[in-house]
């Protein structure tokens, strides 16, 4: 549990036809992390298909938005050229017999865009008389145009032109009039400032004033709207003929292979899949390949020399949410400690004591219960809500209140002292923790002799120097530990010289243990200042009276401490632990696992841009 594990190395030899279908029924057990054994042959898998898979991203880019999602599992049989081909001819025969419902429904919804932007644009001349016959009657000396604009754009115009601007759907919309010459000139001018001039014009059904065209813009919007569904429908249909959505699923698996797999080893009838996996009993990943009904042969050999395996965290439930920590910066290697179970208590610890209020602390528990499965980090909170729940007992603290319960323990405010001097004493705990921790990785590399000469005598001089504080007797055990830590650095190396480097450390280190030992004041400080700005908000609150007003100050004032507060402690929290305490231990040398995504278009479809 604190040391990380070496992922197992595992081989598959699959049949060339089914290593598409095995790899993607490995991926999604999300246990395994491919890599290449150098020794044997590689080759690009399924090389021969990029010109293939490159004529479907063609396809796709111009058909993509009226596909279907891919659905269903892939198909196994068949070679993966057969079914690369395959497909792209069931994608051809599906766009001759679509092309031409695409191209209406093309039209139709343009018309449908151009209708709502005329529907407001009525709407905004509702109560004008301007008479709209005029707009759409030809008579060879005016022209008639509506542009339309992104809202930022502004469009200049020649005194020659009449214009009307108004604001619709979000976008600036302005009707033209003048002679063809300068209206021209504005089509270019249009262009060039990424406005488009409307598909439909002037509709040849404008008549009358903008109150009596309202009716018949939201007819033809109701007519136009029925023939986009009964286009879709038909789409739909002719994809159910041309069994789209399988297809799909086997075209993106293949190419989800060919992405995600840069080489491979095999011959021309075998395939080797290789790499890592934090699957160790071989359980998942056997159940995996059994339910794909995939012909391959998984085994756990020894892994190839020179090869180093990534690392897995193998932390309890409990424990697995404090990873964050360790992984801001980076995975302990084999010989380093993994904190995350200390941290499921210490950091707790030190967000409870800063943030201690009952009500508070339940708000932050509701915050993760809700959010824990959308975001890992939410269980943080819970953690530390519910710490922060025991302080306020502790500290006789709900919604800033300190009237409401008794304090179990102190009111910060009361004991200042103690409110600081408690967290120092458990900084130095910690670092003394940190500092013992350091010695159980020097163990794992085989270097404890080395850390017993030398970095013991600095634990020994901190203990000596905090027990001192206590007891003045006790400062002989800090100097026997500074005499040990200078004496075992000319002993290790065999110098008279050392002497002085080691005393230089010493005075060092023995710095840096004395101001991170400090820092964990502000423990004691956050509290006593949560506190404070609670008292003041009841003050303000108590002033106001008992109305309305003094409800509305405790409200907000809770709010404020909880966001402010909340994000200040947070981030005092995540200091304290990186900077501080695992400073002593920690260097993040190992490699991270990296397990392989399953590839995403066969669960929900991709998703492509509607052609302009």
């Amino acid at each position: 549990m604190f040391r990380p594990r070496a992922a197992r190395w595992f081989e598959v030899l699959v049949a060339q036809d089914d290593v598409a279908a095995a790899l993607e029924a490995l991926a999604r057990t999300g246990a395994i992390e491919l890599e290449v054994h150098a020794e044997r042959t590689t080759a690009e898998p399924l090389g021969e298909l990029k010109p293939l898979l490159d004529t479907y991203a063609e396809v796709a880019q111009r058909d993509g938005y009226y596909w279907p999602k891919p659905a269903g599992a892939p198909a196994r049989s068949g070679v993966a050229r057969d079914v690369l081909v395959d497909g792209l001819r069931r994608l051809k025969a599906w766009h001759a017999a679509a092309a031409p419902l695409i191209e209406e429904l093309q039209a139709l919804e343009q018309e449908n865009r151009e209708l709502a932007v005329w529907q407001e644009l009525l709407a905004r001349l509702h109560s004008s008389s301007l008479e709209l016959g005029l707009l759409r009657r030809p008579d060879g000396i005016l022209a008639r145009r509506l542009y339309v604009f992104p809202p930022e754009v502004v469009f200049p115009l020649p005194p020659e032109v009449m214009a009307q601007r108004l604001v619709c759907q979000n976008q600036a919309c302005v009707i033209v009039l003048g002679p063809p010459e300068a209206v021209a000139q504005l089509d270019r001018q249009a262009t060039a400032l990424k406005g488009r001039r409307s598909g439909l014009g002037i509709p040849n059904w404008l008549e009358g004033r903008p109150a009596d065209n309202q009716p018949r813009v939201a007819a033809r919007k109701e007519e136009v709207t029925a023939a986009i569904g009964k286009q879709r429908a038909a789409l739909d249909q002719l994809s159910e003929e041309h069994e789209l959505p399988r297809v799909l699923a086997e075209i993106e698996r293949l190419r989800w292979f060919a992405t995600e797999v840069r080489a491979m080893a095999g011959t021309d009838y075998f395939a080797w899949l290789s790499g890592w996996t934090d699957d160790f009993d071989g359980k998942r990943l056997k159940a995996a390949l059994a339910a794909a009904s995939v012909r391959a042969l998984l085994r756990f050999p020894e892994p190839p020399l020179n090869m180093v395996a990534p690392l897995v965290l193998t932390n309890p439930w409990w424990a697995k949410p404090f990873e964050l920590f360790a992984r801001a910066i980076g995975v302990p290697s084999q010989a380093e400690v993994d904190p995350s179970p200390l941290l499921a208590v210490i950091v707790p610890l030190l967000f409870g004591f800063m943030f201690g209020d009952v009500g508070h602390g339940l708000v932050f528990v509701l915050i993760g219960l809700a959010l824990k499965k959308r975001f890992a980090m939410a269980r943080l909170f819970i953690a530390g809500g519910a710490s922060a729940t025991v302080f306020g007992f502790l500290f006789g603290s709900i919604f800033t209140r300190e009237d409401l319960i008794p304090a179990l323990w102190l009111h910060p405010m009361s004991e200042p002292l103690t409110t600081l001097g408690v967290p120092l004493l458990a900084g130095a705990v910690l670092l003394a923790l940190g500092l013992a921790l350091a010695g159980v990785e020097a163990y794992w590399r085989g270097e404890l002799t080395r850390w017993l000469e030398i970095e013991a005598g600095m634990l020994v001089l901190y203990l000596g120097a905090l027990l001192g504080l206590v007891h003045a007797e006790f400062f002989w055990l800090a100097t026997l530990g500074a005499g040990w830590y200078v004496i075992g650095h000319a002993f290790y190396e065999r110098k008279l010289s050392a002497l002085f480097g080691g005393l230089g450390e010493a005075i060092e280190h023995g710095f840096q243990l004395v101001v991170n030992t400090l820092s964990f004041a502000r423990v004691g400080a956050f509290a006593l200042a949560h506190a404070g700005l609670s008292s003041a908000i009841v003050a303000l609150a108590d002033a106001a009276g008992t109305g309305v007003t003094a409800m509305i100050i405790m409200v907000v004032g809770n709010l404020v401490v909880i966001v402010l507060e909340g994000l200040v402690v947070s981030i005092q929290t995540t200091r304290l632990v990186l900077f501080e305490f695992f400073i002593r231990f920690l260097r993040g040398e190992g490699r991270a696992f990296r397990p392989l995504s399953a590839p995403r278009s066969t669960l929900q479809g991709d998703s492509h841009e509607k052609p302009a």
